[in-house]
């Protein structure tokens, strides 16, 4: 019966087989490695897309390791809202308590932050910290934007200009007064709003307040909060939390649970962004993405006016995909984009059809403009520096003076025709036979005459040229 089986056959069933049993190996090392503990996750800066990785990748390892409960250390000024409600959404859905924690004392959950911690099964804070500030915030708007007081700045100029004339009105005029803010504004505010109440209605916590972080920024410290069912614990540590979490019941998606009295005897087990997580942390930083974007467009272009090099290019590649990958997370305005890659065009076209600075002036004036508009957020950590912007700009503007004054040189040095300019040079014979001289000048080897014999290695001066043959004398 072996016999009739081919031996192709044979090999895929051995390559199977081998598969299965590796698979299961590996299974059964996983299940090995995990353990009952405390998974520990930081957030410590302005929230983007590499700490929403981090955090849902973080999350899943340490539902596979069994952690029975997540602690998330947050300190952030806010961040992009696309990469917040990624992480509430992964923390509403989570089959693992999580317990976020504003630590450590000084720290602060403000605008994003109050939000993932209001979407928090526990809601903890260490003392000296603070949170609130939910009104959102834009750059670039039209007027009326909000700021971060939460009021549209041409409102607050009118509320001033009232005050000071004296306008008193009825309880029930004033209730009549129409919203402040455009309509886009008011969209925001509102959707914002309701998202927060329905967030803290989740978790019996104080819906009114929320709305009035989003509305009028407020802001309150750690013992405020507990007093007024913001939060639900005030901690002076990780092990002062577990001791008071344990034993109490939190709604998970798939239900209310208790959590276990013997959870403060977990161990903590850290979780650290790995190397993949640092590197998208790094390209999405606004200043990183910003430099691969011109070092991009600039490789290109010294690429395209000199083909072959293939450094340029291959560099020029490489940064751009980096960059567009960058941009592509982020909260880019295109004109700005667009003004960049003018502005750089504009610079090098300087250098090759020089405009007596036309061309490099334009280019560095829509080179700084689109970097200032180039990220279109007021998030803190979340912009291109103004430094940074100054920086490349002076740069540039040091090239193109180097330029003209290397051009200004040039037009000041004395014409000499072609067939004149080695006139006087020194060269070095290289080779002498009965029918020719060669000597060796600049790198190159020139045919030569000389009325007296010469001998390889002598030092000789050009005298005259006549086309490609040089007349020399020793010397």
């Amino acid at each position: 019966m072996l016999n009739q089986i081919s031996p192709a056959v044979f090999s895929r069933s051995v390559a199977f087989l081998a598969l299965f049993f590796s698979v299961l190996i590996c299974k059964s090392a996983a299940q090995e490695g995990a353990f009952p503990h405390v998974a520990l996750l930081t957030i410590d800066g302005a929230i983007g897309p590499a700490t929403t990785d981090y955090f849902k990748r973080a999350t899943e390892e340490a539902g596979e390791r069994g952690a029975e409960l997540i602690i998330l250390h947050i300190d952030t000024p806010g961040g992009l809202d696309a990469a917040s409600r990624d992480i509430i959404q992964h923390i509403l859905s989570s089959p693992i308590p999580i317990a976020t924690y504003v630590y450590p004392s000084g720290a602060r959950a403000a605008s994003a932050g109050t939000y993932i911690l209001y979407a928090s099964q526990i809601a903890a804070m260490a003392p000296a910290t603070t949170l609130g500030a939910a009104t959102p915030v834009q750059i670039g708007g039209p007027p009326g934007t909000p700021t971060p007081g939460g009021k549209p700045q041409e409102s607050e100029k009118k509320e001033e200009k009232e005050k000071e004339e004296g306008d008193e009105k009825s309880e029930e005029e004033k209730e009549e007064k129409p919203l402040s803010g455009t309509a886009m504004e008011r969209k925001v505010v509102n959707d914002s709003v309701a998202f927060i109440r329905g967030l803290a209605q989740r978790h019996g916590r104080n819906a009114d307040w929320a709305e009035k972080a989003v509305r009028e920024a407020a802001t309150l410290t750690a013992s405020e909060a507990l007093e007024m069912n913001v939060v639900d614990i005030v901690a002076k540590n990780d092990q002062d939390l577990l001791k008071q979490i344990a034993g109490r019941k939190v709604s998970l998606d798939s239900g209310e649970i208790t959590l276990s009295t013997e959870i403060a005897q977990l161990p903590i087990e850290n979780y650290e962004p790995d190397w993949r997580n640092e590197l998208l942390a790094l390209i999405t930083n606004p200043q990183v993405a910003y430099i691969l974007l011109l070092i991009g467009i600039y490789g290109l272009i010294f690429e395209g006016y000199s083909p072959g090099a293939f450094v340029p290019g291959i560099v020029g590649v490489i940064c751009l995909l980096l960059a567009f990958y960058a941009l592509q997370v982020l909260p880019i305005n295109y004109a700005g984009l667009a003004l960049i890659i003018v502005g750089a065009l504009l610079i090098v076209a300087e250098v090759f059809m020089p405009s007596f600075g036309a061309l490099g002036i334009g280019g560095i004036i829509a080179l700084v403009i689109g970097s200032v508009m180039l990220i279109d957020t007021d998030v803190p950590g979340m912009q291109v520096s103004r430094k940074l912007i100054g920086a490349i700009a002076g740069v540039s503007g040091l090239f193109l003076l180097t330029f003209f004054l290397a051009i200004g040189r040039s037009l000041r040095t004395p014409r000499v025709p072609a067939d004149q300019a080695l006139v006087g040079r020194s060269a070095v014979v290289s080779d002498v036979t009965e029918t020719e001289v060669l000597v060796h000048l600049d790198g190159e080897i020139w045919k030569a005459q000389c009325e007296t014999p010469l001998e390889p290695g002598q030092r000789v001066r050009v005298i005259a040229q006549h086309g490609l043959l040089l007349y020399v004398e020793p010397g």
